[in-house]
């Protein structure tokens, strides 16, 4: 990171350009060896103003929301192909003229919505549930059998009419033989299905650009999928995989107390409101020129700037005693962190209304699209 602390406000994202391109080009190396179609996956990485750089090596991005595919459409163009667990009468209207391809995730909303989305001349395909779990952490996990997400094996013998696709999502940051089992169970569960499809979307966690993952294995499991199968166009949309360790949170020391026996220090940042990871996961983040507790000489709690209890984000050690106005710089944090710092997944902020005592209803505010795009660009 080059930029100086005064260059910037706290706390910060800040992305680096450098990074971002190094993943992308590795990203259409093998797009193009495997001969398969990438596109960006808005739901892990949607900062709109790096843009024109992602747009210079992909062709698309897939949406899970309408404000998801409005950004998709208005700021960076290309195919869209939208997915969400359910949709609303409301706004399916507007996502079938923002989208290219759109899948269902259950027979239900297909039946629901099959004749609208043929007459708009979209191509409709079905989510499906292959029954692997290469997914540790159970939160992350989409594959389980109690699942919401996608159609098991035992409910699609046939495809309905109109059906020209499938959508696969079961990885998380997994390495290439994640991938490759993946494949194997698409065909294994679901091959009886795939003469009469015109493409297959292996979804994202394909976590390429993480240094010692191995590329020719991912390579040859997509080269050979699309060798026995050549009439279909296979699409991956990682988002993690653009934005893998492209960036960081800046962040600055405010207070310095001590309760208990343990230094802690009380950043301009917080858990709770700028990393929700930490607390769900959980997860540790890496941070720059600190280490594990004890490993230093100087350990202490880090605690964010909320009023919760818990708004911890962990204990880190250092080489000197921090001081009120140290900058402390949080590694890897521009995949998924920045995007849920926002309305995650582009979904709707509740309205926010008022019942008065003589039971009329007043709606002081509703939030839409330029919500959800002024934060992230």
């Amino acid at each position: 990171m080059k930029a100086k602390p005064k260059q910037l406000p706290s706390p910060c994202f800040l992305i680096e350009e450098n990074l971002l391109r190094k993943n992308l080009e590795l990203i259409q190396q093998v797009e193009q060896r495997a001969g398969v179609t990438v596109i960006l996956a808005l739901k892990g990485f949607a900062n709109w103003s790096v843009f024109p750089i992602v747009s210079e090596y992909l062709s698309g991005c897939s949406a899970s929301s309408l404000n998801e595919a409005r950004l998709a459409k208005e700021e960076f163009g290309g195919h869209v192909h939208t997915y969400a667990p359910a949709y609303t009468d409301a706004e399916f209207g507007a996502l079938l003229t923002l989208s290219d391809r759109i899948s269902f995730n259950s027979l239900s909303q297909w039946q629901k919505f099959s004749t609208r989305s043929a007459k708009a001349g979209v191509s409709s395909g079905l989510r499906v549930n292959p029954g692997v779990n290469e997914v540790e952490t159970a939160l992350y996990n989409p594959a389980f059998p109690q699942s919401r997400l996608g159609i098991p094996r035992e409910e699609l013998d046939t495809l309905p009419e109109g059906i020209e696709g499938l959508h696969v999502h079961a990885l998380c940051e997994n390495d290439a033989e994640s991938s490759e089992r993946l494949i194997a169970a698409v065909e294994d569960k679901f091959g009886h299905l795939l003469d009469g499809l015109q493409w297959v979307n292996f979804g994202g966690g394909h976590l390429m650009t993480r240094k010692g993952y191995d590329i020719d294995l991912l390579v040859n499991a997509l080269s050979g999928f699309h060798q026995r199968h050549p009439y279909l166009d296979v699409v991956l949309e990682p988002g993690g995989a653009v934005a893998w360790q492209t960036g960081a949170l800046v962040s600055t020391v405010l207070d310095l107390v001590k309760r208990g026996g343990m230094d802690i220090a009380i950043l301009d940042t917080s858990a709770t409101a700028h990393m929700p990871d930490v607390l769900e996961m959980p997860y540790r983040p890496d941070m720059r020129n600190a280490g594990l507790p004890g490993s230093k000489p100087h350990t202490y709690m880090l605690g964010g700037l909320t009023c919760l209890a818990g708004d911890v984000i962990g204990k880190y050690a250092f080489d000197k005693p921090l001081k009120v106005g140290d900058q402390l710089i949080f590694e890897d944090m521009i995949h998924y962190t920045m995007v849920k710092t926002t309305m995650f997944n582009g979904v709707q902020h509740p309205a926010l209304a008022v019942q008065y005592a003589d039971g009329h209803v007043e709606v002081k505010r509703q939030f839409g699209y330029e919500d959800y795009r002024s934060r992230l660009g």
